[in-house]
């Protein structure tokens, strides 16, 4: 609305100065001295006038002398043939029918219509620095201190990533304490993790803690259709950046412009790699650039173009990985600041409750479960509306209103209770959260566990048991229904999956031996691995497929060992199951013990 005001004042301005001008052009002339009619009359007589324009009742004309004059009759019939008689020269003119505004816009018009259109384009080429002209400019927004901001408060679970990124702002703010002792300041900070653990939340707050100007990019910015323009733009940022310095410039998403060359199409002349090129001599080239830091974002360093990963360019690589227990804590703390909590919300217990979750879905969790209270009309945020917006965010959203026949009801409750029964029964499997056979997502029934603590590596025994608990639904649904359903699908590829991971990936096949078998091929521009390279022979090919499905059916078979030994408790939960709907943790084990005592 601002830019519409002022355009709208702007035309305001052109439309009075024009009219001023018209008045002023009708004024250059002399004006015309007015007469009484008699006077006319006897100049007439004595032949002083030599023309007149006659327009109704206003006569008008000029004296011999060349003077101009003015006057008004009645009717007067003889007029004429007196002005004849004296040989004069007589105009007669109509009527004025058309306004003063119309004839000034048809003598006016053509001259405004270019003044407009010459103002509209010095208005384009001036916008954003000449947009024409200005291709290849930085697209980097200079952050200001108006805006709201973001601090280190606002961080948490993060705590060794601060620290890190604390020690360049004060390098900023006192350069001496470091400098004394011949210390430097790093030329770059690449700050690697995890999707959502909060990696463009710790720069924004080292925008809002560095009292220093702070330039905020995506790497996507850069790269256009034309060769050129990312380089050039890298080169105008880093202008833009030794003007302001000491500054910090914040490049987010970095592996969109910085992935290793050679791979891409066009070879040298492929725009990426030029821009890339243009970026890796401005952080480390012949001419430096004091003051300042260039600190960038990605989950994919693996992509990264080792030149942009040396020591001189990105001097530090800050890992902000997902958060532990007293991490979620802090962040469940954090997003909780301003939502009115209930006091039998213990924020220990959420985060307990919440292993493996990243920054960004504990600030969704606690979004849902504001959502659920909300929808309930309630005052504050009671711990049920975070268990409920929990499931919602493991298990998906409940589908009540899905048909489901009695048949397929009762197989979902049997191929849950498979589940939940080898997952209970199986040393060392992560604990049963919940169990439900109320359509989920895209699931007709969810098993969720959840680990005790944070795990990092895995154990054999542990992948092992894993693809038991995988196979356990479809065991049970061929142990008590006798048929066989398309609901084990997505088990049977994931079991397959995780042992072939086992057998060629972690080298955890007593016949094949500690040995990886195939590289991941991955392709630069999608950035995922589309195929895996075959190098290794036919015979070992056909080995490893022997020792993935030995360590399916194996699985298989002690799975279905254990589900016919304890198939009164299979009955039991799946009877329970198809009455409650839905079975927590301790509901599970109570219906066990009670089942294996009798």
């Amino acid at each position: 609305m601002n830019s519409f005001y002022k355009n709208l004042v702007l035309w305001l301005i052109i439309g009075v100065v024009m009219i001023l001008l018209y008045y002023l052009s009708q004024q250059t002339a002399p004006p015309a001295t007015e007469i009484v009619f008699s006077d006319f009359l006897n100049r007439v007589e004595k032949g002083e006038v030599a023309e007149v324009v006659i327009k109704l009742n206003q006569i008008s004309g000029v004296l011999k002398d060349g003077k101009k004059f003015s006057t008004y009759t009645t009717d007067y019939p003889n007029l004429v043939d007196a002005l004849r008689e004296k040989d004069i020269k007589i105009t007669v003119k109509p009527p004025d029918e058309t306004p003063w505004y119309i004839a000034f816009l048809f003598s006016w018009g053509p001259i405004l219509l270019l003044v407009g259109v010459w103002i509209f384009f010095m208005r384009q080429t001036q916008m954003g620095g000449n947009r024409a002209l200005s291709f290849g400019k930085s697209r980097a927004r200079l952050l200001t201190e108006e805006r709201k901001k973001v601090t280190f408060a606002d961080v948490a679970g993060v705590d060794e990533a601060k620290e890190e990124v604390q020690e360049i702002i004060e390098f900023l703010k006192d350069p001496p304490k470091f400098q004394k002792l011949g210390g430097r300041i790093p030329k770059g900070v690449l700050i690697v993790g995890p999707p959502g653990t909060g990696k463009t939340l710790l720069a924004k707050a080292i925008a809002g803690e560095a009292n220093v100007p702070f330039f905020n990019i995506s790497g996507s910015d850069f790269v256009e259709m034309f060769v050129g323009v990312g380089a050039s733009r890298v080169r105008d940022l880093f202008e833009q950046g030794k003007k302001h310095a000491p500054c910090i410039i914040f490049i987010d998403e970095i592996d969109a412009v910085g992935r290793l060359r050679g791979a891409g199409l066009g070879g040298g002349h492929d725009e990426r790699e030029q821009t890339l090129n243009q970026l890796l001599v401005e952080m480390d080239g012949f001419e430096t650039n004091e003051g300042v830091i260039l600190i960038a974002a990605t989950n994919r360093p693996d992509v990264l173009d080792p030149a942009l990963l040396r020591p001189g360019r990105f001097d530090r690589q800050i890992v902000v990985g997902r958060p532990d227990v007293r991490g979620r804590v802090g962040i469940l703390k954090v997003h909780t600041k301003k939502i009115p909590l209930s006091g039998d919300v213990t924020l220990e217990t959420i985060a307990r409750g919440t292993p493996g979750f990243s920054g960004a879905e504990l600030a969704n969790l606690v979004n849902e479960a504001a959502l659920f209270a909300a929808r309930m009309d309630k005052k504050v945020v009671e711990m049920e509306d975070f268990e409920a917006a929990k499931d919602k965010v493991l298990m998906g959203v409940e589908r009540k209103s899905l048909l489901i026949s009695e048949q397929e009801k009762k197989n979902t409750a049997y191929h849950e209770a498979g589940h939940t029964l080898v997952a209970k029964l199986l040393p060392g499997t992560d604990p049963i959260h919940k169990v439900t056979i109320i359509p989920r997502g895209r699931a007709l029934g969810v098993t969720q566990q959840l680990p005790v603590d944070d795990k990092y590596t895995y154990s054999k025994e542990y992948l092992y048991a894993n693809i038991a608990v995988l196979l356990g639904g479809r065991v049970a649904e061929e142990l008590m229904l006798n048929h066989m359903t398309t609901g084990a699908g997505n088990d049977i590829e994931r079991a397959t999956d995780l042992a072939r991971k086992m057998v060629c990936e972690w080298g955890m096949s007593e016949r094949l031996g500690p040995l990886t078998f195939g590289k991941k091929q991955e392709e630069i521009f999608l950035g995922r691995e589309i195929a895996q390279h075959r190098d290794y022979s036919e015979q070992t090919a056909l080995l490893i497929d022997e020792e993935v499905k030995r360590l399916v059916i194996e699985n298989y078979d002690r799975t279905m060992k254990l589900l016919k030994d304890n198939i009164n408790t299979l009955k039991a939960l799946a009877e329970a199951l198809l009455e409650n709907e839905v079975l927590d943790g301790p509901e599970i084990d109570e219906i066990i013990r009670t089942t294996t005592a009798v």
